[in-house]
């Protein structure tokens, strides 16, 4: 994708792309499986796919297994705790924000984070009162690969599809900006297992860092 006249508005995935939650996520399955687990390429991977992806990696339990419900509520209730002990905004990420902000380009977040945690760090973080807009993943119906939230957001912010950049670190990211008629670009910086191969998720863009967003703008 090269720069892109008619961009009037980015919206941001949240973990793995906006803000780096990985440590703290870990952290909380730590506290779970009752020993330190270092925050390795896998485990940042694992975290980018919240209580499911942490529990596979570190206890091999599936969602379907009769001990996923219980074990998903301890990581939880320990996360809930600790959200910002370490989370921050991934390096750059405030030059960026600032950016947008001094050029009066709105920008939002769509994200499937659970509408209670997204909103506690990014009270947190004193982004609350700067975004505008923000789609968590108990917000509506559905939630991304479907692109409903996208829409959604375009739709709060009086933006058109086609002149919104949507940034985000998974495949679903990318399959929900496409639905919803977005430009997609994809953060490598972000949660992405060394499996993955995110160039076949063809998608518009793809940023090593945040300060290559400004070349989308």
């Amino acid at each position: 994708m090269r720069p892109h006249q008619s961009i009037q508005t980015v919206l941001f995935d949240l973990d793995g792309t906006l803000i780096d939650t990985a440590q703290d996520l870990v952290s909380a399955l730590s506290s779970l499986v009752d020993k330190p687990i270092a925050l390795t390429p896998e485990m940042r991977a694992a975290a980018g796919r919240g209580c499911r992806g942490l529990i596979k990696a570190g206890l091999n339990i599936e969602i379907h297994d009769e001990r996923y419900p219980n074990l998903a509520k301890q990581l939880l209730d320990h996360y809930e705790k600790h959200l910002l002990d370490t989370t921050k905004l991934f390096p750059g990420m405030d030059i960026i924000l600032k950016h947008l902000d001094e050029n009066t380009i709105p920008w939002g977040i769509v994200t499937n984070k659970p509408h209670k945690y997204t909103q506690l760090i990014l009270e947190g973080l004193a982004l609350s009162n700067r975004t505008h807009c923000v789609i968590s993943g108990d917000s509506l119906t559905n939630r991304k690969p479907h692109p409903e939230p996208i829409l959604h957001a375009c739709e709060l912010l009086k933006k058109f599809p086609q002149h919104c950049l949507y940034i985000g670190d998974t495949e679903i990211d990318v399959i929900a900006s496409k639905a919803a008629g977005t430009h997609s670009v994809v953060a490598l910086y972000g949660y992405i297992h060394q499996h993955e191969n995110p160039k076949s998720w063809n998608a518009d863009g793809y940023i090593q860092q945040p300060s290559e967003i400004l070349q989308y703008l």
